[in-house]
């Protein structure tokens, strides 16, 4: 690691320049679809919405950036057609929609497009408010929590690990991802 690169980890002090003109050049340069892409903090969102964005500018042919500024409306409406005729389910057609509609969005606010094209294009509703994967009853989410038997710690553990997982509703790779440094304390302020 170069010492400019170094330098440019370590908190700046006051009126220092800690990117060198190339390095800002370098990042004014990243395209807009990349700085987007890199903003989604879940891994699993992140490869769908790429797919999906991918799929997509492949359907349409878009080559270049600035050819998004032709998509209208319309190219969504034939997207979603071929969709539906390929015999997608409705959800991974809506996460499909929304993952070029976050695009989109994005473009919009770097105003590099007029506006969203994805806005107005209806999007599935079958099962729209119900996933695939069978939901546990009340009851059954009580025997769960009990259990892990006695006053042990570690059935203390094992009861938090369950409930965490039972009332956030994670995905067990993100319930075994959790450290004590992922947690936040958020307290309402009272006025």
């Amino acid at each position: 690691m170069s010492e400019q690169d170094r330098r440019a980890h370590l908190p700046a002090r006051q009126g220092e320049r800690r990117l060198s003109a190339a390095q800002f050049q370098h990042l004014s340069d990243v395209p807009a679809a990349a700085v987007w892409l890199a903003n989604i903090d879940n891994p699993n969102t992140r490869r769908a919405y790429q797919g999906d964005v991918e799929a997509f500018v492949s359907f349409c042919g878009v080559e270049t950036p600035a050819e998004l500024r032709l998509v209208t409306r319309a190219h969504l409406l034939a997207w979603r057609g071929v969709l539906e005729a390929d015999g997608l389910a409705a959800a991974t057609i809506r996460r499909k929609l929304s993952a070029v509609s976050s695009l989109f969005d994005h473009l919009c606010n770097e105003n590099a497009v007029e506006s969203n094209p994805v806005a107005g294009v209806k999007r599935p509703g079958d099962g729209a408010n119900e996933g695939k994967t069978p939901a546990l009853s009340d009851e059954q989410a009580r025997k769960l929590l009990q259990a892990p038997r006695g006053d042990s710690l570690k059935a203390v553990r094992d009861r938090a690990i369950l409930g965490t997982y039972l009332f956030h509703a994670l995905r067990r790779s993100e319930l075994a991802g959790l450290r004590v440094e992922s947690m936040a304390e958020r307290r309402a302020s009272c006025i």
